[in-house]
């Protein structure tokens, strides 16, 4: 059918939608013509009826891929006017240029048949509503679709080509670049070298990302970026995402790899990258070209960072850190065959280390394998060690040393490559600004502008220079050789030196210790140790379980022994006025901050009471001892004579405690050693009657007797 036919009056009311689309901005640099072809389509539109106003062009999409729509807006603007009906007819060059999509091809077919527009390319005009021409419009944007995936498998079969005679040039990171033959070099930039072999080194020193990136902190350096398609160098602080980038590429040992990633487009055209196995590289050729490190030392490094990024579920030796844990990631449940979990809490003002089994009760809610405190084991193992070590203390002591001084040496070489970078800039800056016309002040302004600023960083760089020099300097004064040679002399002295980290002392444990098997065994209060030394010779210690918050201030069983013997002839005040006066204080100790706790009656009362001792009262009832009452009873006497008789002396009184006592009465009569007295006592009292009886009776006036 003619195109003029289907140009219907309804169609000319609406506007005329040209659309424009290259695919990359290179097509819309270098591909002119074929940009013109398609600014060309508005004369078909005015041919066919459409006034020059009608005509709308969408040109937004200007280096766009057609592979979808989710990111052209020139083609959402197409899609939302054709639907409100806007649109009479959509102009395109071809149907690669509105869409390489089936999905949003034929949704944009399906809205231009329902909103009646039509759709022109350089071969004809075609009715969305017509099933002919729809049938014909799907044809062809299936073979764009297939179009597109017949070029982009053409340009990516060649890379593939190339990259696996590792031939295709990539992206190269920071310490590598293209020499004029294409070939993968060295960065000729000695700074950048220098800084790289040092970053490997640090690591296999530190075993740690995060430790690296901290030893470049401390130490000033920066470590250097090359961005891309620049050749500018930058130096900047180092940061774990880059420490781990640098470990984790493999172009650092010299081997050439292609394809480690894949990416997949999301819902809104994102593309998303994904990680390949290694075994899924598209390419991997070892020794391709020089590198900073071995194959064998970039598989190590992997190793050691699968190893720190590991949980406790498997065997773990993590790098050494700060806390006291002297068995880090070391000792073993001899229970169930686990690596120990640590635990730290603060008690009494000072930091406990506590190791704990418990992913049996937290994953299966099955009890708890193990919970032993750290000080006892970090103890005996510490001893253990430092008896071992002793020997060959004098090569160790060397050999600290001549490390220390290396890194030293070392860090302040890269510190020297940074004051000739900025000399080198400032000469640069200088020449710059001596060969500029003097009267051109604009220019001239500028340059001495930027003289300075560089001078300035030179300044600061030899600045930065002096100081790191001075606190190396300080770092191996006559204090820390003193320290080296007591090593030699006393190494168990400088194994309990409170200023020795113990990051250090996991270090060296790390060399000399593979693994520590801990089984406490509460019955006998003590943890049996067995260590397993690197050379396979084992080792079993046994080391005393802390007492319990209880049993620390638990009477000693000697304290407990004194009070039971005293309690025979001392009421618990007594007893606490001698307890007192020897030193011993409750609990059997004196601990931090109570030390002004002392011994009173009540607390040796209740200590008495608490641990089953005889009571002083149960003991003088054992002797025969009476009460009050009973001793007055006894004698056939008032309890008031009883306290005169005690008073001079003819009955023995025993206290039992501060407002009580108990009678001693042998006989009916009074003891023997009071005869003389309770003689003249009675001579008294017959005397006394004797004057009453001889006394005439006067009878009472009134009464009659």
């Amino acid at each position: 059918m003619n195109a003029s036919f289907k140009v219907q009056p309804q169609h000319l009311e609406r506007g005329a939608y040209l659309y424009v689309r290259q695919s990359s901005m290179r097509q819309v640099v270098e591909n002119v013509e074929s940009t013109k072809r398609q600014y060309a389509l508005r004369g078909r539109a005015t041919a066919l009826g459409w006034r020059d106003d009608q005509i709308i062009t969408i040109d937004s999409d200007q280096g766009e891929s057609g592979a979808s729509a989710s990111w052209r807006e020139g083609f959402q603007r197409l899609v939302t006017d054709v639907g409100m009906g806007r649109a009479g007819i959509v102009m395109g060059l071809e149907v690669s240029r509105l869409a390489r999509n089936n999905a949003d091809w034929h949704r944009l077919l399906e809205i231009c048949a329902f909103a009646d527009t039509l759709i022109l390319d350089e071969d004809g005009v075609y009715n969305p509503a017509s099933f002919n021409d729809r049938l014909l419009l799907g044809l062809k944007g299936t073979m764009s679709e297939a179009e597109l995936h017949l070029i982009k498998a053409r340009l990516r079969g060649g890379i593939l080509n190339k990259a696996r005679r590792g031939e295709y040039r990539c992206p190269l990171p920071t310490g590598f670049v293209y020499d004029e033959l294409g070939n993968v070099v060295l960065d000729p930039d000695l700074q950048v070298r220098e800084t790289i072999a040092y970053f490997f080194e640090t690591f296999s020193r530190v075993g740690s990302a995060c430790q690296t990136v901290k030893v470049f902190k401390n130490e000033g350096l920066r470590f250097p970026s090359r961005m891309r398609n620049e050749k500018l160098i930058t130096f900047q602080p180092l940061t774990t995402s880059t420490a781990l980038r640098t470990l984790n590429h493999p172009r650092y040992a010299g081997t050439y790899v292609y394809g480690r990633r894949y990416y997949r487009r999301t819902a809104d055209g994102k593309n998303v990258p994904r990680k390949r196995e290694r075994d899924d590289w598209l390419a991997c050729i070892p020794d391709a070209h020089p590198g900073y490190i071995t194959p064998e030392q970039f598989q190590q490094n992997l190793k050691t960072l699968e190893i720190n990024g590991r949980g406790y579920e498997v065997a773990r030796a993590s790098p050494p850190r700060e806390g006291a844990a002297l068995l880090q990631g070391r000792a073993v449940c001899g229970l169930c065959g686990r690596h120990f979990r640590l635990r730290y809490a603060t008690r009494r003002g000072r930091q406990e280390a506590w190791y704990i089994c418990d992913r049996a009760q937290g994953t299966r809610g099955e009890p708890c394998c193990q919970s032993i405190a750290g000080a006892p084991i970090d103890e005996a193992v510490g001893a253990l060690v430092a008896a071992m070590v002793t020997p060959a203390a004098v090569e160790l002591a060397l050999e600290i040393r001549r490390e220390i001084e290396i890194r030293h040496n070392e860090a302040d070489r890269l510190r020297l490559r940074a004051v000739e970078r900025a000399q080198y800039a400032a000469d640069l800056a200088q020449r710059r600004f001596m060969l500029v016309d003097p009267n051109n002040r604009l220019v001239a302004d500028t340059l001495e502008h930027e003289w300075n600023d560089k001078l300035r960083t030179l300044a600061n760089a030899r600045e930065e220079r002096e100081r790191s020099q001075q606190q190396d300097r300080l770092a191996l004064d006559d204090a820390i050789r003193e320290r080296l040679i007591a090593m030699t002399t006393d190494f168990k002295t400088l194994w309990r030196d409170q200023s020795l980290p113990n990051r250090e002392r996991k270090r060296l444990l790390a060399h000399i210790i593979e693994d520590v098997t801990l089984i406490k065994l509460p019955e006998e209060g003590t943890t049996r140790i067995h260590v397993r030394f690197k050379a396979g010779r084992t080792e079993t210690l046994t080391a005393q379980n802390p007492k319990s918050s209880a049993q620390q201030v638990k009477t000693r069983p000697e304290v407990l022994e004194l009070i039971d013997k005293l309690l025979d002839s001392h009421t618990c005040s007594e007893i606490a006025d001698i307890l007192n006066d020897q030193g011993i204080r409750p609990g059997g100790c004196v601990r931090p901050g109570k030390s002004d706790i002392r011994f009173t009656a009540l607390r040796v009362s209740y200590v008495a009471q608490r641990n089953g001792l005889r009571s002083r009262r149960d003991r003088l009832r054992d002797r025969g001892m009476l009460t009050r009452p009973e001793a007055a009873a006894r004698l056939g006497i008032h309890e008031a004579t009883l306290v005169s008789w005690v008073r001079h002396g003819l009955v023995t009184r025993h206290a039992y405690n501060d407002y009580a006592s108990l009678y001693e009465v042998s006989d009916l009569s009074p003891p023997t050693k009071h005869c003389s007295r309770w003689d003249r006592l009675t001579d008294r009292v017959a005397r006394m009657q004797a004057v009453q009886e001889s006394k005439p009776s006067h009878p009472i006036k009134g009464v009659v007797v």
